[in-house]
């Protein structure tokens, strides 16, 4: 939970991140750069419910946090210059890597990437979107499965300079249908880890507990329930899935 000072000290802005869909502006709360994202900004989308893009992005910090991988940054809901929105700690990714890429089609390295699609640039070149193949990114990866993230991006994944990598921008979760849109299928089929088997029922365990009370001020109760048919279904399955349904298996764009 967030402390006293992160949620009753001064929201100051200091820029608006222009690229959004939603209205999100840079902001300081002392010495600490945010990312806030007021309510009021968010753009109606036909398959999700107005005014509460907000509160999945605070679900996802938390079911983050849950699964002990610390995929999302700190991420809250208070008041700001223009009501309550969602505020999450900034970070500094390292401009000198790229956890996701496009890159010529004849160039894809044969170890530590995952091949995911190939196509035509805008000059007609054969590219292929690729990602690392690294621990950190997979658990991300199982994240997005449990939390069925519509809108996985490749500019949505921060590589930080230690390795870890943080994933931003989740007001496209918890929906009750299959959504997943990601550019994270560089594994499909193959076998989870027992790391990852072990954050997935953290997850499903802590639904009984403190973590299933929060989310249900986030989140409706069959959006829950959703949540943990997904998680019993990949711990079932034991391995990452592959696209299935009618709707695309990527985001567009793709960054």
């Amino acid at each position: 939970m967030p402390t006293p000072d992160l949620m009753a000290a001064e929201l100051s802005l200091t820029g608006r991140i222009t690229t959004a869909s939603n209205a999100t502006f840079l902001g300081s709360i002392g010495d600490m750069v945010v990312v806030y994202k007021p309510i009021a900004g968010e753009s109606p989308l036909w398959d999700f419910p107005q005014g509460t893009l907000a509160h999945r992005e605070v679900a996802a910090y938390l079911v983050s946090q849950a699964s002990g991988w610390g995929v999302v940054p700190h991420t809250w809901l208070r008041d700001g210059p223009m009501g309550e929105g969602m505020v999450q700690l900034w970070q500094e990714q390292d401009p000198a890597q790229d956890a996701v890429n496009l890159i010529a089609a004849d160039h894809v390295p044969e170890t530590g990437w995952k091949h995911v699609l190939q196509g035509r640039d805008e000059n007609g070149r054969m590219v292929a979107l690729v990602h690392e193949d690294s621990p950190a990114l997979r658990r991300m990866a199982v994240f997005d499965v449990i939390v069925n993230n519509a809108d996985r991006k490749g500019d949505h994944i921060l590589a930080m300079a230690d390795g870890h990598r943080h994933g931003v921008d989740h007001g496209l979760t918890f929906h009750r249908d299959h959504k997943l849109r990601t550019v994270l299928w560089g594994w499909r089929g193959d076998t989870l880890t027992a790391d990852e088997e072990d954050g997935i029922d953290r997850v499903s365990e802590g639904l009984h507990g403190e973590l299933g009370r929060n989310l249900a001020r986030l989140l409706s109760a069959e959006e829950i329930t959703a949540l943990a048919a997904r998680c019993a279904r990949l711990r079932l399955a034991g391995r990452f899935p592959a696209p299935s349904g009618e709707m695309p298996a990527v985001p567009w764009p793709l960054f």
